[in-house]
């Protein structure tokens, strides 16, 4: 059957099964729709009837559904001294602490390792992530690179003059008060036993390994290695001293009443070991870590971020780079980085309920009662922060560093779909030929370093090109590099792509911005020129054009200020470019006077103050832009044109489900993270957003595959690839999602 009549088949199928289920529809002109239609949730427990071509992944979303009710009940145990038997030389984990076994064709739940400097970067910068993760049964390790010792003073402002200092006491209350809060995620009860043990570590040292008694899948790991104390001051005996050879090892700082009584000191070749030890133990699908280049205040030059955060993970750049090289035993993993302080300027990310939530948890760390649950002289929690547990309106925001492009998916001529996620340091590729076609992958292209977060356009050949960042690393400390590359196609629907090529970077030294640039955001004008544009050190917009001979032009400055996150782009019905992003006040934008042309001016939108990620789609004769409401979580819309000056029309919002990040929109299907860390989807024609069973990594991607269906893609926190489509016509509803691939389980 040629291609064109089995779209329309399925799109006809997909109708008829809309109508069995479909209920009243508002008026358009109620909801300010941007889009004709309605399309249907991705929930296979809520959605209409299979049809009949669909009974392969009836068969998938069943076990999809079983799996995330029943998470866990089909996860590893971790139990005690079995937790980390040995993290010097890994052993498979005990039968007795395994659930039976999933079915072949089931997905994993996943494994989540999070890596962070000190006890509540965590609860501060990942959550509610975190808290989504354990609600989910999902098994969660925390390892904790430091003490955070700080001055070893634990006590609010009030008595801080009047308390003696006790660096290893104030450690121990900060360990009490993470087991406190870990505890009440996981069980609702603070006091939740833990059974504490001390194990070797492959760097040569020892690490106090807890495990909730309630939910042995839930572990701390503590490293208590000495922290900076100081913010961005040069301190030698800090993981940034360790990090540029100031010292040959850093000590440890061991908290008073940790089980491990042996002080020792690692190189930073044995802090990276000790990280690959515990990665090849727990074999986690997501790794989450802090953002390693966080940037600097133009005016102070000083970090926007704790010099132990982005140091701390450098080394688990390099940790992670080690494990994928080294470790052939293992699950596929990808990454996610989470922004630090600088959410404190930001827009707020979180609904109110959503951050009353997270500052809950951060209220049981700070031991704000002062009982002593714990039976500890040292104390149950963090005093220092009990004035204000919110931090710098940390409470009430949560951000991607990396990772927030939702142009992953794509299609081509034929119908056939493209996904492109990092996995293991490398782009992994997934393909399905045609509209009906198997899928292969993932297949990791040649090339490692590189960092989370793809993005691909179409050329006019119909090849697609990918652009990422990659992340090198030298003999000195000087030699880290961050750049941008990309790599196409070799023919149109070729699964050959060539080589990574590098468009450099607009940061040169690492010194002067801590090579912070944005992702790229890439589009092709009306004269097939292709553009790459990244918001850099400074916070000003920068970009590189591809020539008619197919150079590359320098990276031209295009000014703004005071810019956020990665900028979007896209192109208009005239062929023209358009360039947006977002500042902490509101959107600013560029655009080509016409095709071929340099981009006009920076230009004020009048947009309103918008959370960080953009999504850009050139439709409706100009670009429309997707972005979400501070403090709300809702999804808001405008179309941008270009006529007469950059102009904003309509903005309307569509409502939401208490998420935050990105937000994919593909014809009538709008898609993004949900409360909960399920996704989230609007199908218009008045229907509520409803929310699918999968929780993911990173942001969703959608494309248009053909002109009459919809395909919608997400990487789960098992780090395997799931896809739904539907047809974009009235009362049309998401297939069952299908996950492609092998399942992603640990050996």
């Amino acid at each position: 059957m040629p291609g064109g009549r089995k779209a329309a088949r399925l799109a006809r199928e997909a109708e008829r099964t809309g109508n069995r289920g479909k209920r009243a529809k508002a008026p358009e002109a109620k909801r300010g729709r941007r889009r004709t239609g309605a399309v249907a949730t991705g929930s296979p427990t809520t959605g209409p009837a299979t049809p009949p071509h669909a009974t392969r992944w009836t068969r998938f979303v069943k076990v999809v559904a079983f799996c995330a009710a029943t998470a866990a009940g089909s996860m590893l145990l971790l139990r005690g001294n079995e937790a980390l038997d040995r993290l010097a030389s890994p052993v498979p984990p005990d039968s007795r602490a395994t659930a039976p076994a999933a079915p072949a064709d089931a997905p994993d739940p996943g494994r989540v390792l999070q890596i962070i400097a000190h006890p509540d970067d965590d609860l501060y910068f990942m959550n509610p992530d975190l808290r989504y993760s354990i609600s989910a049964g999902l098994p969660v390790t925390s390892v904790y690179l430091t003490s955070g010792e700080a001055d070893g003073i634990n006590a609010g402002s009030a008595k801080q003059a009047t308390t003696a200092p006790n660096k290893p006491a104030y450690a121990e209350a900060r360990q009490n008060g993470i087991r406190a809060a870990y505890a009440k995620m996981a069980t609702g009860d603070r006091g939740s036993a833990w059974k504490r043990s001390v194990v070797p570590t492959r760097g040569g040292g020892h690490a106090e390994v807890d495990v909730l008694v309630a939910k042995p899948q839930v572990n701390l790991v503590w490293l208590q290695m000495r922290e900076a104390g100081n913010v961005y001051a040069d301190v030698p005996d800090s993981l940034h001293g360790l990090w540029d050879g100031k010292v040959p090892r850093l000590e440890s700082m061991l908290a008073s009443g940790t089980p491990v009584k042996q002080k020792f000191a690692y190189t930073k070749d044995q802090v990276v070991q000790t990280l690959v030890g515990i990665l090849e133990q727990y074999k986690p699908t997501t790794v989450r870590s802090q953002d390693p280049t966080p940037g600097r205040y133009p005016d102070t030059k000083r970090y926007t971020d704790h010099q132990d955060h982005f140091y701390g993970a450098r080394f688990v750049q390099l940790a992670t780079a080690a494990y994928a090289k080294d470790v052939k035993d293992r699950p596929h993993f990808a990454v996610q980085n989470y922004l630090g302080y600088f959410n404190g300027s930001l827009p707020s990310a979180l609904d109110p309920d959503e951050a009353k939530e997270k500052l809950d948890i951060l209220d049981t760390y700070a031991w704000l009662d002062q009982q002593n649950h714990c039976g500890s002289d040292a104390g149950c929690g963090d005093l220092k922060v009990a004035d204000h547990p919110a931090g710098n309106h940390w409470s009430d925001s949560i951000n991607y560093a990396r990772g927030t492009s939702t142009s992953w998916l794509a299609s081509d001529k034929e119908h056939g779909l493209w996904a492109f996620k990092v996995l293991d340091g490398q782009v992994a590729v997934w393909h399905r030929q045609g509209l009906i076609g198997r899928w292969s992958g993932p297949d990791l292209l040649p090339g490692t370093g590189m960092d989370p977060g793809v993005s691909t356009v179409t050329l006019k050949d119909g090849r697609i090109a990918a652009f990422g960042t990659r992340t090198s690393f030298g003999a000195k400390p000087a030699d880290y590099r961050r750049e941008v590359v990309y790599a196409v196609q070799k023919a149109p629907g070729s699964e050959e792509f060539g080589e990574w090529q590098s468009l450099g970077t607009p940061e040169t030294a690492d010194e002067n911005w801590t090579s912070d640039i944005s992702s790229p955001a890439v589009s092709v004008d009306g004269t097939g020129r292709l553009a790459a544009y990244v918001r850099d050190g400074a916070y000003t917009l920068r970009g590189r054009v591809q020539q008619a001979d197919g150079s590359w032009g320098p990276w031209d400055k295009y000014g703004g200020s005071d810019l956020h996150g990665t900028p979007a782009t896209g192109t208009d019905g005239a062929g023209r470019r358009m360039v947006f992003s977002a500042t902490s006040k509101t959107v600013v934008g560029w655009v080509q006077p016409k095709p071929g042309a340099p981009l006009g001016p920076v230009t004020p939108t009048g947009l309103p103050d918008t959370t960080l990620p953009l999504t850009a789609e050139g439709r409706e004769g100009g670009v429309r832009l997707w972005f979400r409401k501070p403090g709300s979580g809702n999804v808001r819309t405008a179309l941008m044109t270009g006529d007469g000056g950059l102009k904003v029309n309509n903005l309307t919002d569509l409502g939401g489900l208490k998420g935050f990040g990105s937000v994919t929109a593909s014809g009538h299907v709008l898609a993004g993270r949900a409360a909960g860390g399920q996704l989230g989807s609007d199908v218009g024609g008045g229907r509520p957003w409803e929310r699918s069973p999968l929780m993911f990594v990173g942001a969703p991607s959608s494309t248009m595959t053909g002109k009459n269906l919809v395909s919608l893609a997400v990487v789960g926190l098992d780090a395997r690839l799931y896809v739904t489509t539907s047809a974009d016509a009235p009362d049309a509803y998401l297939a069952p999602w299908q996950p492609v691939g092998p399942r992603n389980a640990a050996p």
